[in-house]
């Protein structure tokens, strides 16, 4: 892995966490009961417009690849992946409908990680630096501090967005598993044309709704948006190993911050702010002792 590559994943997982995050603000608006000053949209009915929407914006990208960009030599992965993720996906809206506090579901999600150095380590054979393990504790120490768990204890309701956090890790191992061999666009449409009918089953089971005007505004950005982020993840993925990468994502966490400061007046009180702190010195940390590793290999050359 080279240090252009390594930037440039990292560049494209801290813009792909500015794009979940936004994602992740239209679907609480969505989502959220009209005291909270939400829309009150069923989350699977959500999940499945946003996917869909992000599928037909994909279409331009599919006529100009052609049909080829969907050849795989790989169709089960293919397919394990988008259960892991739809299911990923239904964890996190279900976690932002039942009403749990915001900061703790994107802390809880933040773990996903630790999850994906361990997978790294253990699956896909990647070397994974003491700087890197170092880098990920602090990261998931800041967002225990967030989530708050030592003063709330852990509930019912948070079972879901750790749920989101593992299923999300194993997706992101086979992203990277199949980076190898498949090009982005085939990777990502895959992902879109596959989650359709799987959430149209989801939506279904829970009640299909239909979008209202307003919503059907909010449902047409967050498709776009969405389809972006699942871009730019692929590109991470394919740019840098899995185990680099993944602490960037934790910057994702100030990104939600200042979009639901900014959009919701939602801002962190008290012991988050200290949280936050942990995951920006996390971050940090991987980047000098990358830049460490790389000024030793170039004196040794």
């Amino acid at each position: 892995m080279t240090q252009t590559n390594a930037l440039k994943g990292a560049a494209f997982m801290v813009l792909a966490g500015i794009c979940f995050a936004a994602a992740n603000a239209i679907t609480y608006h969505i989502t959220a009961p009209g005291d909270w000053g939400g829309l009150g949209f069923k989350a699977q009915s959500d999940t499945f417009w946003q996917y869909a929407i992000a599928t037909v914006f994909s279409l331009p990208l599919v006529l100009r690849h052609g049909i080829s960009a969907l050849k795989t030599r790989r169709p089960v992965l293919h397919g394990v992946r988008v259960i892991l993720s739809a299911l990923g996906v239904q964890a996190f809206v279900l976690a932002v409908a039942a009403q749990t506090p915001i900061w703790q579901v994107i802390a809880l999600v933040m773990t996903s990680p630790i999850f994906v150095l361990i997978g790294a380590a253990l699956f896909l054979g990647e070397t994974v630096s003491a700087p890197r393990w170092i880098a990920a504790a602090i990261g998931l120490a800041g967002a225990t501090i967030v989530s708050g768990l030592w003063t709330t204890g852990l509930t019912a309701a948070m079972i879901y967005p750790v749920a989101a956090a593992v299923l999300w890790a194993a997706s992101s191992l086979l992203t990277k598993v199949l980076t190898r061999t498949e090009s982005a666009p085939s990777i990502t449409l895959w992902l879109l044309v596959l989650l359709t009918p799987i959430n149209a089953g989801l939506s279904l089971q829970a009640g299909f709704e239909l979008p209202s005007a307003p919503i059907w505004a909010w449902l047409l950005t967050g498709g776009l948006i969405m389809m972006a982020a699942q871009y730019l993840l692929t590109w991470s993925y394919a740019a840098a190993d899995a185990a680099f990468v993944q602490p960037f994502d934790d910057l994702k966490l100030i990104s939600n911050i200042l979009i639901y400061g900014l959009v919701f007046g939602y801002w962190p009180e008290g012991n988050i702010w200290g949280g936050v702190a942990l995951i920006l010195c996390g971050t940090l940390y991987l980047l000098y002792s990358g830049r460490k590793v790389d000024l030793a290999r170039t004196q040794a050359a």
